[in-house]
């Protein structure tokens, strides 16, 4: 049974456990305001690289590595997983302490190519792509420190209380508004691109309804939208990533590149996706212990997902016949 068939049934039940879960982040994010990021973050960030491998997405996590570098030593792929443990333990403690980033200049440098300066300047409008590596969540922090407002777009949680919560700490980050995944998101989108706007979201998840490109020596489910969009506006992607430095200290560069806008369409589309991840490949080998090797990137689509694929592709063939 899916989880909203039994939050139907039992109403009661999910809503006590989404009021505790929701007490128990309000806490958290209290308490680790109180401590120093620095201290903060370097102290979640050595829990996570000592306690998550016993995690069982540590083994998977081994696992893409060893496809994606398989000459690497084991101890070379144990420390980098690892290391991705440490990173994601900063990262989920620095997002407590987001708005008070946002104002500490000096923690961040930026590089930025010709297209990306103009969007800095508010002169281009564009789609800002970023990956999970880093503090991904801070890739915006030059957009919105040179006073562009950025529209952002996630997955919101499902439990709406802590969704809410989390939401007011990345209100300075996304100041042209968050906007959660669901049907009336794109014509949102599309009215902020078409009126000069920025739209940030995240380019490397896996997609299964998506298309299939290279990436790391394997084929890998990505995200269409994002080019589809682009096109549809004529607006650059300008890819965006943030390598820790040293610490509660970051590096961010954009990148932009352009939709190709042939007679095919879906050529086009998929041209540019495939050339994001080619681009993404590159940053992740350069810092391999920052990016987030625990995603199924490569993973085929579920049984359900992939029975709907096959109707549809049955009754596109059956109406061509």
């Amino acid at each position: 049974m899916s989880r909203k068939k039994r939050q139907r049934k039992h109403p009661k039940r999910f809503a006590l456990q989404n009021h505790i879960e929701s007490i128990a982040l309000k806490s958290a994010i209290f308490l680790f305001r109180l401590i120093p990021v620095d201290l903060a973050s370097y102290l979640m960030g050595k829990g996570w690289r000592a306690f998550a491998p016993f995690n069982a997405r540590h083994k998977r996590a081994l696992k893409h590595l060893k496809n994606a570098f398989p000459s690497m030593k084991e101890s070379e792929r144990e420390e980098i997983v690892r290391g991705m443990w440490e990173n994601l333990g900063r990262v989920a403690v620095e997002t407590f302490h987001t708005d008070r980033l946002l104002k500490q200049d000096f923690r961040f440098e930026a590089v930025a190519d010709e297209t990306t300066e103009r969007v800095l300047a508010g002169e281009q409008a564009c789609v800002l792509m970023s990956f999970h590596s880093g503090n991904w969540e801070l890739c915006v922090q030059p957009v919105t420190s040179h006073g562009v407002d950025v529209t952002g777009v996630y997955q919101a949680l499902r439990n709406p209380e802590a969704d809410k919560a989390l939401r007011s700490l990345r209100q300075d980050l996304y100041r042209g508004g968050l906007l959660s995944k669901g049907p009336e998101t794109a014509r949102k989108i599309l009215g902020t691109l078409k009126s000069g706007g920025v739209v940030a979201m995240m380019g490397d998840l896996r997609e299964a309804r998506g298309v299939q490109v290279p990436f790391f020596g394997q084929m890998a489910y990505a995200n269409t939208v994002p080019a589809s969009i682009a096109r549809s506006c004529n607006v650059p992607i300008v890819l965006g990533r943030v390598v820790r430095k040293n610490g509660v200290n970051f590096h961010i560069e954009g990148r932009a590149i352009t939709v190709p806008k042939t007679s095919d369409r879906q050529a086009d589309i998929k041209a540019a996706t495939a050339e994001i991840h080619q681009i993404f490949e590159a940053w992740i080998s350069e810092h391999p212990e920052q990016w987030m090797w625990i995603h199924k990137k490569w993973a085929p689509p579920g049984k359900s997902l992939a029975r709907r694929q096959a109707d549809r592709a049955a009754v596109s063939k059956a109406q061509e016949g």
